[in-house]
This record gives C-alpha cells, sequence and structure tokens, in this order.
C-alpha cells in the first residue's frame, strides 16, 4: 500500500530554487517504509522538480541564470496570452517528478545531491506531493 504526503512551500521570489530533501526525508520516516522508491511530483505547470547539488547554494544560482538565458522572461516570440511562457519552458525542462530509492528507511542520494523544488513564476503558494512505495 502506497502512502501519500503533500508538502506546502511558500515561494517567495519570481524564480527560486528551494531544498526540500529534509521535507521528503521526513515522510520517509513518518511512513515507516524501510526499502522502497520516493516519488516526488509537482503539480504545477510553472514549477519543477530537480535533483542536484546541494553543498554549494551557487550550483542552483547557476542553473537559474542559464536557464534565464537561454529562456529570457521578456521575448517577442512567446504566443502565450498569460505572459508566463518563459516559466512553462523552465518547468518542462526541470521536469514534474523525480523517483529516489528508499533503502534502510534512508532516501539514497549522492554525497553532494539534495532534491529542489523550482519556482520559474512566483511568488506563490505550492504543492508537493510524495507518494511512497514500499518494496
Amino acid at each position: 500500500m502506497p502512502f501519500f504526503y503533500p508538502i506546502e512551500i511558500l515561494t517567495r521570489q519570481h524564480e527560486e530554487c528551494i531544498e526540500i530533501t529534509e521535507e521528503v526525508a521526513e515522510k520517509v520516516k513518518l511512513s515507516g517504509v524501510e526499502n522502497g522508491v520516493a516519488i516526488v511530483y509537482v503539480p504545477h505547470t510553472t514549477a519543477g522538480v530537480a535533483i542536484n547539488e546541494h553543498a554549494d547554494p551557487s550550483v542552483m544560482q547557476d542553473l537559474r541564470k542559464m536557464l534565464g538565458l537561454l529562456i529570457p522572461w521578456d521575448h517577442d516570440i512567446y504566443s502565450h496570452m498569460e505572459g508566463n511562457s518563459a516559466a512553462h519552458i523552465k518547468a518542462v525542462l526541470t521536469g514534474s517528478s523525480v523517483n529516489v530509492i528508499i533503502k534502510d528507511g534512508k532516501l539514497v542520494l549522492g554525497t553532494w545531491q539534495g532534491i529542489f523544488f523550482c519556482e520559474f513564476d512566483g511568488p506563490r503558494r505550492r504543492k508537493v506531493y510524495v507518494q511512497i512505495i514500499r518494496e
């Protein structure tokens, strides 16, 4: 039987990456699952989720900076009437879910890895869903 947990995130900037590794690890602990998988899913079209380095915050700053150069916010080629096409494109590139193995009750992440919620059209109140499936 899978366990399903919401995480609420209040973003404060137009674009930001917020580490949620500890929140996801809390849900794993709460579930009591020793071995399985945690699915982390973002149900928004202008936000994403990524696994990347969490030891040095400049890595995620560089990611946001490069996405901004590749996909500028104000550009005259976008057709979307709402004016946030750049956020939609960045969300597609980062993706809406990640899977993390659970072993011995802990997330299996590399030494430098963390899970990040990526906001591309904030500030907003957002949700992340974590589904934990027992092996």
